[in-house]
């Protein structure tokens, strides 16, 4: 060959298109890493699920140093964590929507997914194509979701009132079984269930308020029918007003200080400010004046009441209450049926709330006002009591979820029988449809009815229970059609849940399927992760 002849060089290199510090994972390495992730978030909350699930304590740093939270709720234990792998923000996400979504299951949807994509994995490494397997669990769930809403009992078919409130207690008692509550699920089954059933179907949370005051014990909680502020009157001002008519603002009520940064102002006597003084005392008196006119005779204020304002409302008889946080004028405005303002021009469109009655009350030792007769009869207060901040503040979670559930449940009255009775009732249809489909995709529907039957499994795992046995007695019970067969975790062996009375809300067991179904899709689709290179801080050139 000539020398001199053109000869083309290739490098045999890779070229590298992305950023120095950005980062690529292909094919089966990123496929490994989603399912390593998914998997080990789902592994971390197993353990909590079911009646006898272990907690969780969490820690925290940074602002919060040395804070102390202890839960077996799943959603509160995800979202606490800081977590780096993509697949396992996917789950946490997932768990948050089901929590804001039905309050409940946020653990099971975890555990679903995760076991989902382990049965993946094992599927990808017998060669099956992500695709197939996705169209063996589409068949798989389309037909669990099928059996699910078959076996539901709808009660807006057959509505009885009594046995409506029955169903909800049983829900109420199943889903606080699994909580700090249980020792006590009678009394707050009673009580979240006669909460529920004051907002007459609409559902409507926000008019539900639940206080945390330490002291006590659980059962001493109750339910006041009324709404509760934790905040004081102002100094000689009425302590008790009937008839009342409430004018709620978000304002400033200090002296009107100068408040543009920087600016100064120069006096040449002592005068001088005496006189500024003077007029910001009078500013504020037109202010004042402004309120009465709109005849309320209880000002609740977002903000602070500094003393002038004060006085001048305790000299017109009228009750001041301020720096109510916004969330309580925001309930206070719904159950009182008034608006917040901010500005005092026209009295005339203003839309004030009403109540019967505003007194003061002692709970253990705080000092709280309570507004009886509001103008939304619905609303009503949930105390809780406890001996440690810890207590109350799971107390308030576990009592949360029970609230959602039977919320969802009033929407859409359908209720499905708990004890891992459904998930086993699922997975057996799946396995149907999986015997009835040709192809590979038999096999990715039969994983599914695997990993459904994983989270009755995981429930007597952590009861103690041979798990093995319990699952394999209740399959082959579910085998002969009999569909109302589940774990009775208070004597560790199969029972029936129609006569144990353990019923959940058909709208979060669909909820748990159809989103975990979605997230373990979503997270197999995947073939390439790419990390951004982080963005690279300039010289700061701002003058000081």
């Amino acid at each position: 060959m000539n020398q001199n002849d053109n000869t083309c060089h290739v490098s045999l290199n890779p070229i590298r298109i992305l950023k120095n510090e950005a980062e690529e994972e292909k094919a089966e390495i990123a496929r490994m890493s989603s399912f390593i992730g998914a998997i080990a978030i789902g592994d971390l909350v197993k353990s909590t699920l079911g009646p006898k699930g272990m907690d969780k304590i969490l820690v925290s740093s940074g602002r919060n140093a040395g804070q102390v939270e202890v839960t077996n709720d799943g959603a509160t234990i995800l979202k606490s964590i800081g977590i780096d792998n993509p697949a396992a923000k996917i789950l946490v996400d997932m768990s948050k929507v089901q929590d804001d979504e039905v309050g409940d299951g946020t653990t099971s949807v975890t555990v679903l997914a995760a076991e989902l994509l382990r049965e993946a994995e094992k599927l990808i490494e017998q060669k099956l194509h992500p695709q197939t397997i996705i169209a063996g669990w589409r068949i798989a769930s389309a037909a669990a979701k099928q059996a699910l809403a078959e076996a539901s009992y709808d009660h807006t078919t057959n509505m009885n009132e009594a046995s409506l409130r029955a169903d909800l207690e049983k829900i109420a008692r199943t889903t606080l079984s699994s909580k700090i509550l249980s020792n006590h699920k009678e009394h707050f089954t009673k009580l979240a269930v006669d909460a529920v059933l004051r907002l007459k179907g609409s559902g409507n949370l926000k008019a539900i308020q639940i206080m945390k005051i330490s002291g006590g014990l659980l059962e001493e909680s109750f339910l006041d029918e009324g709404f509760l502020l934790n905040k004081k009157v102002g100094v000689h001002q009425p302590k008790r007003i009937e008839n009342a008519n409430i004018l709620i603002a978000n304002t400033p009520m200090d002296t009107d200080k100068i408040k543009i940064f920087g600016s100064v102002i120069k006096v040449d006597s002592m005068a001088k400010i005496a006189e500024l003084e003077v007029a910001e005392k009078e500013k504020m008196k037109d202010k004042v004046n402004k309120i009465l006119a709109h005849k309320c005779n209880v000002f609740i204020n977002r903000q602070l009441i500094y003393n002038y304002p004060e006085q001048l409302f305790a000299d017109a008889g009228v009750m001041a209450i301020e720096h109510a946080d916004f969330d309580g004028i925001e309930r206070l405005a719904l159950v009182t049926g008034g608006e917040i303002v901010s500005t005092f021009d026209t009295p005339e469109k203003v839309k004030l709330g009403h109540c019967k009655l505003i007194e003061q009350v002692l709970i253990g030792d705080e000092s709280l006002i309570r507004f009886s007769g509001v103008e939304l009869g619905s609303a009503c207060t949930v105390v809780i009591r406890g001996a440690t901040q810890q207590v109350i503040d799971e107390a308030e979670r576990s009592l949360h979820d029970a609230l959602c559930v039977l919320a969802a449940t009033v929407r859409e009255p359908k209720v499905i029988f708990g004890g891992g009775a459904s998930e086993m009732l699922m997975a057996e249809a799946a396995s149907k449809a999986a015997s009835r489909t040709a192809g590979k995709e038999a096999i990715a529907a039969e994983a599914f009815a695997v990993a459904l039957r994983r989270l009755p499994s995981a429930v007597a795992d952590n009861a103690g229970y041979d798990s093995a046995d319990l699952i394999a007695r209740l399959r082959a019970h579910h085998a002969q059609g009999e569909n109302t067969m589940g774990l009775d975790m208070e004597n560790g062996c199969v029972g029936d849940m129609k006569a144990l009375g353990i019923t959940e809300s058909y709208v979060v067991k669909r909820q748990v399927l159809l989103s975990a179904a979605e997230a373990a899709e979503m997270i197999l689709r995947v073939d390439n992760i790419l990390k951004s290179a982080p963005r690279r801080r300039g010289p700061d050139r701002r003058p000081c």
